[in-house]
C-alpha cells in the first residue's frame, strides 16, 4: 500500500500503512513560521524565530495527540551511532541535545523519538511483537555505514526483537532522479553493497552517477533480516514545495521530522 496523505487542521503530514504505532513524516504545511520557513520548520538555530518553532512543535503534538510536548532528539552528525532512548532523553522545546546520534530506539511508552531531514533519507522502525520503535537519519554517509541495518540488529541486542517482525517505513526523500553524486559516493555504496551497488545506480555520460539511496537502504534492512518495508514514492527535490529540500534551496530552508511514540 502507498503511503497516506493526512491533513488535520491544516497539518498535512505522511503516514504508512505498515507502521501501525503512532508516526508522521511531517511537510512544510501546518505550522506558524514565515518566510522561508513557511510554515511547520521544527528545527532551531537555523534563523527562525525560536518561539514559532516551539508553537509549530506544540502544533504537531496536539495533531498527533502527544502529551506533553516532549520529544527524543537526536543530534545529528552523518555516522551510525544508535541511541537507546529511557525517559531521561526526553526534552521539552526548545531542546539541548547532550549526545550525538542519528538513529534512536526505544520500548519506552509515551516517548516520541524524532530525527530531521531535508533530503536525506528518513527510517521509522516498528516492532509490534516487542513493542520496540525506531526512528533513523540517514545521509549517504550514514547509508554508506548501514546505519539502518545497525539500528534494526541494536533492536534485537537490546531489547530482543526478531528481524522479521520489524516493519520499515523509508519517507520521502531525495530520490534517484536528484541526487546526482561524484564517483566517491558510488565507490562508498559499492563497499557496502558489493556488486548488488549497480542496481542503485546510474552512470551518467558526465561521470556522475544517479544513486537510489531508498532503494540501497531497503536492500540493506533486507540484509539485516527485515522483510515488511514500505517506501514512499515522493522525492523531496521534485516536491521542494511541500517538503524542504537542500539541494533545491541551497541550504536556505526549514526542515521536515520524522516521529514515532508507542
Amino acid at each position: 500500500m502507498a503511503f497516506i496523505e493526512n491533513n488535520k487542521n491544516g497539518v498535512v503530514y505522511m503516514t504508512s500503512p505498515n507502521i501501525t504505532a503512532k508516526h508522521a513524516f511531517t511537510t512544510r504545511f501546518g505550522g506558524v513560521s514565515e518566510g522561508i520557513y513557511a510554515s511547520l520548520n521544527l528545527k532551531f538555530s537555523c534563523g527562525d524565530d525560536d518561539e514559532k518553532v516551539a508553537k509549530n512543535y506544540r502544533i504537531l503534538a496536539e495533531t498527533l495527540e502527544i502529551v506533553p510536548v516532549e520529544f527524543a532528539f537526536s543530534k545529528q552528525v552523518h555516522r551510525d551511532d544508535i541511541r537507546v532512548c529511557t525517559m531521561e532523553d526526553r526534552q521539552g522545546v526548545p531542546y539541548s541535545v547532550p549526545y550525538e546520534a542519528d538513529g534512536l530506539i526505544t520500548d519506552v511508552k509515551d516517548l516520541p523519538l524524532v530525527i530531521f531531514t531535508a533530503d536525506c533519507t528518513p527510517i521509522l522502525l516498528h516492532d509490534p511483537v516487542r513493542g520496540v520503535v525506531g526512528a533513523v537519519h540517514a545521509g549517504w554517509r550514514g547509508t554508506v555505514v548501514d546505519i539502518a541495518g545497525k539500528a534494526v540488529r541494536k533492536m534485537c541486542e537490546v531489547y530482543g526483537c526478531d528481524a522479521g517482525s520489524i516493519c520499515a517505513a523509508i519517507g520521502p526523500c531525495i530520490s534517484e532522479c536528484c541526487f546526482e553524486t561524484g564517483a566517491e559516493v558510488y565507490e562508498a555504496v559499492k563497499a557496502v553493497l558489493g556488486d548488488a551497488a549497480e542496481r542503485y545506480a546510474e552512470k551518467k555520460p558526465n561521470d556522475k552517477y544517479m544513486i537510489d539511496l531508498k532503494g540501497v537502504n531497503a536492500h540493506l534492512l533486507k540484509r539485516a533480516g527485515v522483510k515488511n518495508i514500505e517506501i514512499s514514492e515522493e522525492c523531496t527535490k521534485c516536491s521542494c514545495e511541500k517538503y524542504w529540500s537542500h539541494r533545491a534551496t541551497n541550504g536556505k530552508r526549514g526542515t521536515q521530522c520524522s516521529c514515532i511514540v508507542l
